[in-house]
């Protein structure tokens, strides 16, 4: 199938002086690395992390966030100081490439500033183009097309490292990528006027991520409507997920309802929690 190797950074400037950074790498939903803050050393999240690539290399991938950390954040002061940007501000980067089946894969590099869209960099062209009109987006664009070897070294790193070390990791964390948790599903009701009757379908402790939740009326699954409302897909503390599914109801309509939930760790088997 399909896998994602993403990182992602986040620059809290203070003032002047002090930037908060935060980082983070996912293969994936599994955060799997991370770094330490003021330290900035990589902190290995899962024991078949740090044998998955040769020691020299973690060195390696040390060294270059540490140099690409202290220059991003001394051009982006400056560039804050030269057109008096207030503080504080905060940048955030995702980066990372996604690989398919059939060996294909994509890359990709965003910046975004105050959590709006900033600069992105065109890894097979090798050029940073902005996303926001600004003096200061102009400037950062301007400057970072000028930072040729960074732009070199960033193109190698999303065109050769990522899926070469993405392809490591899927090798040595093959069971956590495959882990399966089955969901557990609880029926209830809400009656919030007396003429509605809300029927919730509850679903957790799942993973992966994928998942489908319907309900049925009299054996038949009941289509997409205003009387439907299916939550988005949350992520739990333990590393599973849930959702929920509300149904509205006349009450005491002489109707039967039941939750049918189907998930990978199930197979081909469903759970199926009737109402009442």
């Amino acid at each position: 199938g399909s896998c994602k190797l993403h990182l992602f950074q986040t620059f809290i400037f203070h003032n002047a002086s002090f930037v908060d950074i935060s980082a983070w790498a996912t293969l994936e939903d599994i955060i799997f690395a991370s770094l330490q803050k003021y330290t900035q050393n990589i902190l290995y999240l899962h024991p078949w992390v740090y044998p998955a690539l040769p020691v020299a290399e973690w060195e390696n991938l040390k060294n270059l966030f540490r140099i690409y950390m202290h220059n991003f954040v001394l051009s982006l002061a400056g560039d804050a100081e030269l057109y008096q940007t207030p503080y504080p501000f905060v940048l955030q980067c995702a980066t990372g490439c996604d690989l398919y089946p059939n060996g294909s894969y994509t890359k990709f590099y965003h910046l975004a500033y105050n959590a709006h869209n900033f600069l992105s960099f065109d890894v097979d062209n090798s050029h940073w183009e902005r996303r926001e009109e600004s003096a200061l987006a102009a400037q950062v664009e301007r400057q970072f097309n000028n930072f040729t070897g960074f732009s070199v070294t960033l193109q190698h790193l999303l065109n050769v490292t990522c899926v070469d070390h993405m392809k490591k990791f899927i090798e040595y964390g093959k069971a956590s990528l495959e882990r399966l948790e089955p969901p557990v599903a609880t029926v209830f009701s809400r009656m919030p006027k007396p003429d509605q009757l809300l029927l919730v379908c509850r679903v957790t402790g799942f993973y992966p991520r994928p998942i489908s939740v319907a309900w049925l009326q009299d054996g038949q699954e009941v289509p997409p409507g205003p009387a439907l409302n299916t939550s988005a897909i949350l992520p739990n503390a333990d590393l599973t997920y849930q959702l929920r599914s509300i149904l509205a109801v006349a009450p005491h309509d002489g109707h039967s309802y039941a939750c049918r939930v189907r998930h990978r760790s199930l197979g081909t088997r469903s759970l199926l929690i009737p109402w009442g």
